[in-house]
């Protein structure tokens, strides 16, 4: 029969006196996450339109097509499949695929604080992160890795908004040519 260990309850009150005296390194850690979410989420909101050109449809039929398909990575294969399908301009189709790739890179980085667990110190400091995510290496499972909440860490989150950002300004480049692609298509 297999052990099974539980982690050690927190002391709740020490914890709560420990958080308040820690509250602005929680503030700034949460802030980020918060921030890599809200850049995330407005770029995968993008897609919309993409699929709205790619299918040459209005943006409610568009929206109906990217809520009915309920991950990112069916979005994302859909929108690669149909600029394989549809985008004639190699050049054009390879920077639409080039989006979705470091969309999705970002995404696994987004992810990983989306589904995980956070380890709190005796003095209310975000020591850890616990993936909730079970792998599989050499034939064994695993449950997630734990990863340090440093200064390395921080700047991997910090560098992930700024490439976030850097893609919402891609998307808006790139529909703008593929509008006028996708029009120039339909007339040929």
């Amino acid at each position: 029969m297999r052990r099974m260990v539980l982690p050690l309850a927190p002391d709740f009150d020490a914890l709560d006196n420990a958080l308040q005296r820690t509250s602005s390194q929680r503030q700034d850690f949460l802030a980020q996450i918060g921030e890599l979410n809200f850049t995330w989420s407005n770029n995968e909101s993008m897609f919309i339109y993409v699929l709205m050109l790619l299918l040459r449809t209005d943006e409610v039929a568009a929206a109906i097509v990217f809520s009915t398909l309920n991950t990112t990575r069916s979005r994302l294969d859909l929108a690669q499949r149909l600029a394989k399908t549809h985008v004639t301009d190699n050049a054009l189709r390879a920077e639409i695929e080039q989006l979705i790739e470091r969309f999705s890179r970002v995404t696994r980085i987004r992810n990983e604080f989306n589904h995980t667990t956070f380890s709190i110190d005796a003095g209310g400091t975000i020591t850890h992160t616990q993936s909730m995510k079970l792998e599989e290496s050499r034939g064994k499972l695993r449950f997630g890795v734990r990863k340090p909440v440093d200064d390395a860490r921080r700047a991997e989150l910090a560098a992930a908004i700024t490439t976030l950002k850097g893609i919402n300004k891609s998307f808006w480049d790139i529909m703008q040519r593929l509008k006028a692609h996708m029009l120039a298509s339909e007339k040929s």
